[in-house]
């Protein structure tokens, strides 16, 4: 009942409070002390129903006709996702345990109708009714819980199977990628100690990339003597992309959490300069804590907008990063709940974007190179910034690259899960003409 109860309370956060999921799982897990087995069970099921809730309310209204308040749905939404997804618990259990909720939570009046729901769909769960419009993107928006529009977008861009296939694995449990930290271990002992402890992984390009099934990163082996970070692999490609080298001065300007300034201090070697800035001044002290933990030396923070500019930085460095702020589509696994954000407040994403580029170029010296990336899938972020910035500015072209498996379309790639394997990521190399 913990394991429920817990994953119920961290639902809850989410719709009443607008919480971040990793926020209310978090929370949860702490408040009710949960052990790893539980923990796992409740995080399971809060990330399960917020990735699969319009399929949850399309059953929910087959079977109930009654306006149902939000806990009570949350409730059976959780019933749903066991019956549906969660096969190694047996279907009596998951209605049981469901109902039994009903009583923690002090609405004995809706147990009754809890129970019915759940029989029915458990008694039927091979013969569910079917949900309309298969072939379009309504019926992808109820069977992989996405928004209509987005659904409509990819189908319009790519096709319907491309959808599909995007859409499925944002609704995967996501796994965990760490990146070694090649200042103080090679890739390959870390990999031994993974070994030596139990932990199934998967070493992966480029070298010291290692994907994980999942867990706290803080109880790997070697986490506080900073033998590793955490980043997905996308974005730790998109600094193989923008190559710093040692000796370089780097520029990273939305640099929080600070991932790709971790990524490029140790392709560094830990020589050169890194000047790592964000508008958040308070998430620099994460980076510098992260830092410290790594034993990287050459970072200096600064807190800063990516829109104003600075003359005395001008034309002064060889590398300058933008990952700039964005609808994060393409991080839905891991953040289910960006997906329900409201199409109309993205809208404007594109000219703060370009603002950023136009403002960054100019600390770019000559023969220099700026990198554009976001966390999204979105051509009116990615392809469409990226050339506008160069219609706008001729003293700088697209700059093709091509590592791996990846090869760069005018300079510009797009990272997909069903593809790559990866966040929905994008990277766009543009060089200064000397």
């Amino acid at each position: 009942m913990n394991a429920r109860t817990a994953a119920l309370d961290m639902l809850t956060r989410c719709r009443r409070d607008g919480a971040f999921s990793g926020a209310a799982l978090d929370a949860g897990i702490r408040k009710y002390g949960l052990d790893r087995r539980d923990a796992a069970l409740a995080s399971r099921i809060c990330l399960g129903v917020l990735q699969n809730d319009r399929l949850c309310d399309y059953y929910i209204g087959c079977f109930c006709e009654q306006r149902l308040e939000p806990l009570v749905r949350d409730i059976l939404r959780i019933g749903i996702y066991q019956l549906l997804f969660l096969d190694r618990i047996p279907a009596r259990a998951a209605v049981s345990e469901t109902v039994a909720l009903c009583n923690a939570k002090n609405i004995r009046r809706a147990a009754g109708l809890v129970n019915a729901v759940l029989r029915r769909i458990a008694e039927g769960k091979d013969k569910l009714p079917e949900i309309p419009g298969k072939g379009t993107a309504a019926y992808l928006s109820v069977r992989y819980s996405h928004p209509l529009w987005l659904c409509e977008n990819l189908v319009e861009k790519k096709d319907y199977a491309f959808a599909e296939a995007f859409l499925a694995e944002n609704n995967r449990p996501p796994k965990l990628f760490i990146q070694v930290n090649t200042l103080k271990v090679r890739p390959e002992d870390y990999a031994r100690a993974l070994a030596r402890a139990d932990i199934p992984c998967r070493e992966m390009q480029p070298a010291g990339c290692i994907e994980l099934e999942g867990g706290a990163a803080s109880e790997l082996p070697g986490y506080e003597e900073g033998l590793f970070y955490v980043q997905d692999r996308a974005a730790r490609l998109t600094v193989e992309i923008a190559s710093p080298e040692p000796g370089m001065r780097v520029l990273d300007a939305c640099a929080c959490p600070g991932g790709k300034s971790f990524a490029s201090a140790i392709r560094m070697d830990n020589r050169g300069y890194i000047l790592s800035c964000d508008i958040h001044g308070k998430k620099l002290r994460l980076l510098e804590d992260g830092a410290s933990r790594l034993g990287i030396g050459i970072i200096e923070t600064r807190e800063m907008d990516a829109r104003g500019f600075d003359p005395a930085l001008e034309q002064s460095f060889g590398l300058v990063i933008a990952d700039v702020p964005c609808s994060g589509l393409g991080v839905i696994a891991k953040k289910p709940e960006i997906r329900n954000k409201d199409p109309e407040s993205l809208r404007g994403l594109p000219e703060i974007q370009c603002d950023i580029l136009d403002n960054l170029s100019r600390y770019v010296k000559p023969g220099g190179a700026l990198l554009y990336s976001t966390c999204t899938i979105l051509t009116e972020e990615n392809e469409g910034t990226a050339r506008r910035f160069l219609e706008r500015h001729p003293e700088y072209r697209a700059d093709d690259f091509s590592l791996y498996n990846i090869k760069s379309r005018d300079g510009m790639y797009t990272f997909w899960p069903n593809i790559d394997g990866t966040d929905g990521f994008f990277a766009a190399r543009f060089r200064r003409i000397s």
